[in-house]
Formats: structure tokens, sequence, C-alpha cells
């Protein structure tokens, strides 16, 4: 099935592209890692004006939505320019807290910050999603229990868990605190939050296979061997076209799940989006790193960062082993 955005999702993306474009994240990611969050919050702030937050926001918090074609239009683009913080967690959390009943009051205070886009919120959500990402830079860290039925303010640790991968992905343990809802409505906010962050999650990994094609189709252009440019090899063409396929057999699975938002069917579209996005966007980063052999994986060469975020997040929000058995479950 072939989706199509209609003229004004389609400017909106175009527009927070070119939005991003400018800016520049690469060095924002590079010094996110090492605590130095100013310009990677330069970079939220400008999401922030193009109104993606809100979009996770009902309209009685001050928000647009939820709208979540339009969230995975704009998660995509941010995937391909791999924008630091995070964005993930704070959708997730919008959506958790706007579903946690009426005795959360914490909803009432901070979706309206989330919406206008001034709250970093990270989220943990044992046990798939056991650390807090990027806990010492948000102003406020939830821990969702869906076992127990429990939404707690937590508490994170000084230091994250290891050296990341991904440089602007620092996970952190986290200690429960107060409870801020509890019950049925709680557990079926915290399975909702995942859902949710499983969906912008996938998007952001399209958006990072695609940068990575674009970047890879680029640079075999140029690099040559044997007089001529790599791109001429048919080996390579046939990479590059096998990466292209899985982005575009993904994309459809990814809308199709933000389509199915709100009916029983959402947690397992979203899980098989997930699982497509995983393979996509490994692919796009092994063939990447294929195409430009050994300066890809270099730190000062920019594509590796998108090359180890798409390694990181195969494994964020649920591995594809768990993704698939929920997929085979639900059939």
């Amino acid at each position: 099935m072939r989706f199509v955005l209609d003229a004004e999702q389609k400017l909106f993306g175009e527009t927070l592209h070119k939005l991003l474009a400018q800016a520049g994240s690469a060095e924002a990611i590079r010094v996110w890692g090492g605590g130095e969050t100013g310009p990677g919050l330069a970079l939220w702030s400008s999401v922030a004006e193009a109104g993606v937050f809100a979009l996770a926001v009902p309209e009685e918090h001050g928000g647009a939505g939820p709208l979540p074609v339009e969230l995975v239009t704009a998660m995509e683009v941010l995937g391909k320019h791999a924008v630091p913080g995070p964005i993930v967690e704070t959708l997730a959390a919008a959506e958790l807290l706007a579903k946690a009943g009426p005795s959360c009051d914490t909803g009432a205070e901070w979706l309206p910050r989330i919406a206008a886009g001034e709250a970093l919120v990270s989220l943990a959500l044992p046990p798939s999603v056991p650390y807090a990402l990027d806990a010492a830079a948000a102003g406020l860290v939830l821990v969702a229990d869906g076992a127990d039925g429990t939404v707690r303010e937590g508490t994170a640790e000084a230091r994250p868990v290891a050296e990341p991968l991904d440089p602007a992905r620092r996970l952190f343990r986290v200690t429960p605190g107060k409870a801020l809802a509890e019950g049925d409505a709680a557990r079926a906010a915290a399975g909702a939050a995942y859902d949710f962050g499983v969906l912008m999650c996938a998007a952001q990994q399209i958006g990072i296979g695609r940068a990575l094609l674009d970047v890879s189709v680029e640079y075999a252009k140029t690099r040559k061997q044997f007089g001529r440019p790599i791109g001429e090899f048919q080996a390579i063409k046939h990479h590059l076209a096998g990466v292209l396929v899985e982005l575009e057999f993904a994309r459809p699975l990814l809308f199709g799940a933000a389509l199915a938002y709100g009916t029983p069917e959402f947690a397992r579209d979203v899980s098989a989006a997930k699982v497509a996005a995983s393979d996509a966007s490994y692919k796009a980063a092994k063939v990447a790193l294929q195409v430009h052999g050994a300066i890809g994986y270099t730190d000062e060469y920019d594509p590796s960062l998108w090359i180890r975020k798409a390694r990181a997040l195969t494994s964020a929000w649920g591995t594809r082993p768990e993704h698939r058995a929920r997929v085979a479950a639900a059939l």
C-alpha cells in the first residue's frame, strides 16, 4: 500500500528539513555527548518553534494533537538530521501524562511546557526501556511500570550506565520515587506511551537510513578506484539499491502504524514498523560503512555519527526479537 502525504504535511516536512539543514547538527551531536548541551538545545528550540512537540499534546493542554502522521513526518526529518536529546522520550511522556488519568496532576503542569518545547522529559518503561535517555539534561524523569500499574517520578544516577556507542545517547539508571498515578489508567497509559515511543523511534530510524543512503550515493559518485567512480561498479549499485528497497518497504509500515493510532491494531502495527525500520536502517549503516571504507567510522567524519546512531537505535525501544514476538502473538 502506498501512503501519500497531503500538501500541508509535505510542506511541514520540507520546512523542518530546511530549518535543520541550515542549523547543522553534527557538531551539536559531538558536544552533547560531553555534556555541553547548548548547541543541541538550540536545535531543540528550533524544532519546538516549528510546532513538533505540540503535535503530541492534546488541545486542552495547549497542544494541537495528538497527530501521529504529522509526528511521524517530523520524526523522519529529525532522524535524517540526527538531532540529539530525548525527543522520542519527551513525545512518549506526553502520551503517558495525557492518558494517566485525572488524578495525575503532573500532566496538567508539564503538558503545556512540553507543547511549548520548554521541557525535556526522559522516560523509563521497564523492562523494554530500562534506562532513561539523557536523564541528566531532562527537567523531569518518569518511570512507568505497566506490570504494577504505577507512574512515578524518578531520580537518575549521576553517571550513565556505560560509554555509549552513540555519543548523543547517554543512558541512565533511574530510582523510582513518589507515585504520580496508579491503577488501571496508569497501566494503560504506560502501554500507550511505549507504543507511541516505538512509533517515533521507528520514524527516526527511517530518517537516519535515508540520510546514510544519500551520503553513500554521493560518496560513490566521487570516490574512484581503478580510474572509475566506485558507483559505476555493479556490486556497489546492488548494495545501494538494496538499501533503497528496504527503506521504501519499511516506510508504508511506518505510516500504516501511524494511521492505526487509537485502534486495537496499533501495538501490532508499531512493532511491525519497528522491525522493518530497524532492519532497513541497520542495513543502510552497514552499506554506508562498506562504501566509505575505514573513513566511515572515524570520529572526524560526520557520517560516522549517523552510523553509530543507527546501530544504537536498533535495540532502543525494544529489540527486533521482542517486536517480532508481539506481531506473531497478534496474528
